[in-house]
Formats: C-alpha cells, structure tokens, sequence
C-alpha cells in the first residue's frame, strides 16, 4: 500500500472528519469541494475538529486507564498514547489540509479518492463522470456511501476495477470503524489495500463478504431511525419521548432523534428517500402483509426543519438545539 495523496470528495460532517482524520495520522490530504462560498464552512468544521482532538487528547492523559470511558481508539491506542506527540500531530492536520475547487489540480496526483458527496445516486455516478477525466491510472475510489452498492456505480467510474466501498461511522476519532465492501470487479489487491489504508488511519476496518446495501452498521440502524421517524409521523409520541424510550430502557447514549442530529437531518431525508423505494420490490402477497412506513410524514417533518435551516448539531438546532 503506497497511498500517500488523498482526495476527499465532499466537505460535510463526515467528509470532513474523514480528511482530518487522515491528515492526524501523517497522508497528505485534499478536500475537493464544488463551490469557494462552501471554503469557510469547511474551514470552521477543521476548527472545531481540532479543537474537538485536543480536548479530548488532553482528557485522555488525564485518565489513562480509561475508567470514565473517555478514550479515543482513532487518536492514539492507551498502549502507545503520548500526548505530545499526539497534539503535535492534531496542529499538524488543521494546518496541512487544502480545501480545493479545481478537480484539475486536486487530482492530479491523486492516489486515493475517498468520495463523500451527497447521498444520491445520480450526483454520485455524475461526479465519477466529472473527474475521471484527471484522475492518474493509478488513482483508486472508495465511496463513503451508506446505502448505495458499488457494483450499481462501479461502470461510471471509468475503473470498476479499482473501485469499492469505504464505509466510515460518525466522529470516527471514537467510534473507529470502517466497513470495507468490494463488488464482484474490484480486484482483489485493491481490496486487500483498502483495509491496510484503513488501518493506517487508525480504523479498525470491517470487511463484507458479500454486497448488502446498508453494509453492516446501518443495516441494523436504520430500520431503527425508520421505526422512530414513523412513530412520530404517525402521531404516536414525540421526538423527546421516544428517545428517552430508547436511552432509559436500553442504556443507549443517544436516542434515535438524537442519532439523526448528529448525521444531520438532510442526510436522514435522503435515507427516507433511498429506502422508500424499497417496498416496492416485494410481491403483492407480502405487501398486504405488513404494515408500510408512513414515508410522506417522516418527509413532510424532515422538510419541515430543513427549511427553516434546523439541519441538525452542525446547523444548532435539528429535533433539539445546541450551542454552535
């Protein structure tokens, strides 16, 4: 694995921890974004992410044996933390990183691409289009998506064969995770350096033997969103309520409504929009069966915020409101 030069397509809430996150463990990054009124956003985000690694960089020296559960796998195993170190390489990220319009230029020499654009399938597929034309013989691409198979956009790449999935979970300092998934093109080597890759970001990489729109993660969470999304938008609670159903009788930190929050609430309305295609694959017979989500309510409420700017954590406010 001989990566050194990342592109990372995308500069939201995952983009962007994505690309600091690989900045901190010493690969020299890019952020490709399409529009320079997007460049100060993106450049807040790197702030507050540093800030973020040093706080917590600091209250893991302070609790070495990590009694109160505080430690952060993707900044420093407890084995080999030095918080010197480890603060020399959180500054060294927010000042390397470059925030880029110019596909030309950022992927020139580009190893990796780590796409992380918007959750829809004919942006995706457009933008693999647009770059192919600069992108080196060498250069392979991973999507970041969480519900869209790569064999469904491998053509559009120009390089299927060197083309799979990359799945990584929200404030992935902590929660290190990232779901490796080829399709039955990608060459085999690709794979194999994809979860060397993910190791060398600090990840623990999660390997899918077979396709699975929703991967291994989201699999399982977002029937779970979907459940609470349709009991609020059929009246049955409200957000706070079914939350605190969730965290008191489970232990869970964090209810449903506070999950989509965090990922924000534009990414939770193209989930709807993505899964609410999925009944319609099943026969008749099965369909009278169950009993459909409640789709257009959980959108007319995702709308509802969006347009008045609540988009979740990142915005201040979304289901609940926070301090920017």
């Amino acid at each position: 694995m001989n990566y050194k030069n990342i592109v990372i397509a995308g500069g939201g809430i995952l983009g962007s921890q994505i690309a600091y996150q690989t900045a901190y463990c010493g690969f020299n990054v890019t952020i490709l974004i399409r529009e320079e009124d997007s460049k100060e956003d993106v450049e807040n985000k790197l702030k507050k992410l540093y800030k973020t690694y040093v706080d917590t960089i600091e209250a893991m020296n302070k609790d070495k044996n990590n009694e109160s559960g505080i430690w952060a796998r993707g900044i420093a195993k407890p084995e080999g933390f030095k918080k010197e170190e480890c603060l020399g390489k959180a500054k060294k990220a927010v000042e390397s990183i470059v925030i880029s319009t110019s596909q030309k230029d950022s992927l020139k020499n580009a190893d990796l691409v780590i796409e992380s654009v918007t959750e829809d399938f004919d942006i995706k597929t457009a933008f693999y289009k647009q770059i192919s034309k600069y992108l080196p013989a060498k250069t392979v691409i991973v999507t970041n998506s969480s519900t869209l198979l790569p064999s469904k956009m491998a053509k559009s790449t120009g390089r299927p064969g060197k083309y799979l999935s990359m799945h990584f979970a929200n404030t992935i300092w902590k929660n290190n995770i990232a779901e490796v998934m080829k399709h039955s093109g990608t060459a085999s080597r690709h794979f194999s350096e994809i979860i060397k890759f993910a190791e060398a970001i600090n990840m623990i990489p999660l390997a899918a033997k077979e396709e699975k729109s929703g991967y291994l993660l989201n699999s399982m969470l977002v029937p779970f969103l979907l459940s609470a999304m349709d009991l609020l938008a059929n009246g049955i609670s409200d957000a706070e309520t079914i939350d605190k159903a969730w965290t008191l009788g489970t232990g869970a930190p964090k209810g449903p409504f506070q999950i989509m929050d965090t990922v924000g609430l534009e990414t939770a309305k193209n989930i709807v929009l993505q899964y609410q295609k999925v009944p319609n694959i099943f026969d008749p017979l099965l369909k009278k069966m169950m009993l459909p989500y409640n789709y257009d309510g959980m959108l007319k409420i995702l709308n509802s915020y969006i347009e008045k700017g609540k988009k979740g954590k990142a915005s201040g406010e979304g289901f609940y409101k926070y301090d920017k």
